[in-house]
């Protein structure tokens, strides 16, 4: 066996070994062992893209050599993701404890990994890069999602996992196999490039907004060895009962049009076909177990792949509007001549606590307040207005559209108490 074939051996063999040997101690269960999965994935994402710009600003670089993605040997990338991200997720150590023990390691085996790598000048700078923005990331994420903590942090994680696979590594890959190029999209004119990159956000909306409905009205996350605890029917949910998969395999398709890649319609319809006959009989057997009547109802009204016009609402919502600011009175007259399904519109003059801001409440104890409120008041209403709704709720543009809407006189007040159902309160149809 030569040095580098040696090198490339224990370089994924040693990691492998410790992780069994973790799993063997610790003996984890069904959501620790999916944890070391999800941290896994993180660290190989992470690493492969740490390893890319690695080779650009001449941190270090790789031999040429069989068996390599995007430059990076095969072993030697699974055998970083591992310990990186599938091992802490296993053992109960101090991040920083285990933090520097990663550096020290890395520190020594980095310069007894050549001929395999190369070592640039300054490949500690990248070596500090690398894990404070690779291993701690999937770090936290395996030891949340192992321990039920910090559940929008651990959901958000995941959606930039899932989007770093869809949109940055599965491209990366079909073109590093001679499968399309790049050249197309970085050709376009600034209008077409908008066009795109409207169109892929038009595509991955669903899929961000049901990773946020996760969160917000199931207590869980997109992960299957992290689901949520309640059934969730509602935002994308009430229109596709697929939406994460529909945008997954969307994107995918998006992104084969744009590169040309063949393999990348491929993932696409591979994704899709997995969905429908692997992950959705396993998904529809374990929903049926944790959930009975109410999951088998949700799924005689909403279809798998093609969404609803109207919405699916399993139980009425309210939408609270104030009567005596004049902004607010005109969007409550405008939702209702909407005529939206599951919903009841009411003075938030009327509520029992003294609101200041417009006020959505489902039944399901959530609420949501400001121009949030009015953005669920949509979804209700159907497909299209519902995906204004979701617009506006999106991370950063909420924050924007509230700013407007209290310029435009739609701000938080001390409303006066006035009883009575409104002009314009309306019953919930369906």
């Amino acid at each position: 066996m030569t040095h580098l074939a040696l090198v490339r051996y224990l370089a994924l063999a040693l990691p492998v070994a410790a992780v069994l040997g973790a799993a063997r101690w610790t003996r984890p269960d069904r959501r620790r062992g999916g944890a070391a999965l999800i941290g896994t994935v993180a660290a190989a994402l992470g690493v492969l893209a740490l390893n890319v710009v690695a080779a650009a600003v001449h941190w270090w670089s790789f031999a040429p050599m069989d068996g390599s993605v995007l430059g990076t040997p095969v072993d030697l990338w699974l055998g970083w993701a591992l310990l990186w991200g599938g091992l802490p997720a296993l053992v109960r150590v101090p991040v920083p404890i285990v933090l520097a023990g990663f550096a020290w390691l890395d520190a020594l085996t980095m310069p007894l990994l050549e001929p395999a790598v190369a070592l640039g000048r300054w490949w500690l700078v990248g070596e500090a890069v690398g894990l404070v923005a690779v291993a701690l990331p999937a770090m936290l994420l395996g030891r949340w999602v192992a321990d039920e903590r910090h559940l929008a942090a651990r959901a958000t994680l995941q959606l930039v996992v899932f989007g770093g696979l869809v949109l940055w590594l599965a491209p990366a890959v079909a073109v590093d196999l001679s499968d399309g190029s790049w050249a197309p999209l970085t050709g376009l004119p600034r209008w077409a490039l908008s066009l795109v990159v409207q169109v892929v956000a038009l595509v991955g909306l669903p899929g961000v907004l049901a990773v946020r409905e996760f969160v917000e009205r199931g207590n869980g996350t997109p992960w299957p060895w992290d689901p949520p605890r309640r059934l969730v029917t509602t935002g994308p949910y009430a229109y596709v009962a697929n939406p994460m998969q529909l945008s997954g395999v969307g994107l995918l398709a998006v992104a084969a049009a744009v590169t040309g890649s063949w393999t990348l319609l491929g993932a696409a319809g591979s994704a899709a076909l997995f969905s429908a006959f692997i992950a959705g009989p396993h998904e529809h057997d374990d929903l049926t177990r944790r959930h009975g009547a109410a999951w088998a109802g949700y799924r005689a009204h909403v279809r798998t792949w093609w969404p609803r016009w109207r919405p699916y609402v399993g139980a009425p919502a309210r939408l609270h509007l104030s009567v005596t600011c004049d902004v607010c009175d005109a969007t409550a007259v405008a939702v209702a001549g909407l005529r939206p399904v599951g919903l009841a519109i009411r003075p938030a003059e009327a509520h029992a606590r003294r609101l200041r801001r417009a006020r959505y409440e489902g039944p399901d104890g959530y609420h949501a307040d400001g121009v949030a409120a009015v953005a669920r008041g949509l979804e209700h209403v159907h497909l299209g207005w519902a995906a204004v709704g979701w617009a506006l709720r999106l991370p950063v543009l909420d924050r924007v559209f509230a700013l407007i809407a209290d310029g435009v006189g739609a701000g938080p007040r001390d409303l006066p108490a006035v009883r009575g159902s409104g002009a314009w309160a309306t019953r919930g149809r369906s």
